[in-house]
């Protein structure tokens, strides 16, 4: 006589074995997470002759302080710059150019855009051709920068508000 396996048991393994693959997954998703670098870096190491940026008293031969930002990955500033733009596309632009003169020499890590229209569709679309305008208005500072569209349900047509965030510097 054969023993038959309980049908509880049976499952169990698979259930067990279905959780084991979930958790590797997870495992994997955090390692591939904590791997992206900083591009900055990535460039200083494959091309050592570029300059460092300066420290705060080499100029001068006195001791020199560490930097505050280290050589490790860039961070996002907390805090955003919001810019408000409205009209078609060259004037936005130029709105773009002037809002964020003050901020020349930084590189944005990511704009959040939020167009405004009673109309989801047109609200968005709006902010979606704001933020194709932001190459153009500062190649420099949104060449690789991430961008993201919004609606805002505000009734004021052709008028977006941008939230940037800067890389840390």
């Amino acid at each position: 006589m054969t023993r038959r396996p309980r049908p509880g048991r049976a499952r169990t393994g698979l259930a067990m074995a279905g959780w084991l693959f979930a958790d590797m997954l997870l495992v994997l998703a955090l390692v591939a997470m904590g791997d992206q670098g900083d591009p900055v870096a990535a460039e200083r190491a494959v091309h050592p002759s570029l300059p460092a940026s300066p420290r705060p008293g080499a100029s001068t031969g006195g001791p020199a302080s560490p930097s505050p930002t280290g050589n490790g990955p860039r961070g996002v500033e907390h805090d955003p710059v919001t810019v408000r733009v409205s009209g078609d596309e060259s004037a936005a632009t130029a709105q773009i150019r002037e809002a964020t003169e003050a901020y020349r020499g930084r590189q944005a890590a990511v704009v959040l855009t939020f167009g405004s229209n009673r109309d989801p569709g047109l609200g968005q679309a709006y902010a979606h051709t704001v933020n194709g305008l932001l190459p153009k208005a500062r190649p420099e500072m949104f060449a690789a920068t991430t961008t993201r569209d919004f609606i805002s349900l505000e009734d004021n047509p052709r008028h977006a508000s941008l939230e940037i965030y800067f890389y840390t510097r």
